[in-house]
């Protein structure tokens, strides 16, 4: 089946039409800069910097991360039907996959928790340790599958 998907005119589009590629690669690193980005934002907030930012309108920024999770998504399906028979086989990839899946998880739950504390949290000024724990590892699980990303390109050419 996956010699299938990599012979279909779609996949040949991707890998060889002059905006195939770059065009998906480039949707996807966006993807990627919004999630890490947004996420970043988020927990140095939680950490305690920007204080002009109440907690209740932290909420307002996961739109943006559950949008660039779906662009990751088209995206990063175009990369993979390119070469989903290299992809399959590929533990940098796999790794990559799971850490995703991993990563969407623990945004929910602190998407959850900020949501949840948001209204006691100004007025206490600091962050509850939960959410600060969250943030701390949605942060550190994002760019983990960030560099995993990397090792995907570099380590499938060898």
């Amino acid at each position: 089946m996956l010699e299938w998907l990599e012979s279909s005119q779609f996949s040949a589009w991707i890998r060889t039409d002059l905006w195939g590629w770059p065009l998906a690669l480039t949707f996807h690193a966006l993807g990627t800069a919004l999630i890490v980005g947004f996420i970043l934002i988020i927990a140095l907030r939680l950490f305690g910097l920007f204080k002009m930012i109440p907690y209740t309108l932290l909420d307002r920024l996961f739109p943006v991360v559950w949008g660039a999770l779906g662009l990751q998504f088209v995206s990063g399906f175009m990369l993979w039907m390119a070469k989903p028979t290299q992809y399959v086989g590929d533990i940098a990839f796999v790794v990559k996959f799971l850490l995703v899946i991993v990563g969407i998880v623990l945004t929910l739950y602190l998407y959850r928790t900020i949501k949840r504390e948001a209204a006691s949290r100004d007025a206490k000024g600091t962050a509850s340790s939960q959410a600060v724990r969250l943030g701390s590892a949605a942060l550190l699980l994002w760019c983990v599958v960030l560099i995993a990303g990397r090792l995907t390109a570099h380590l499938g050419a060898i």
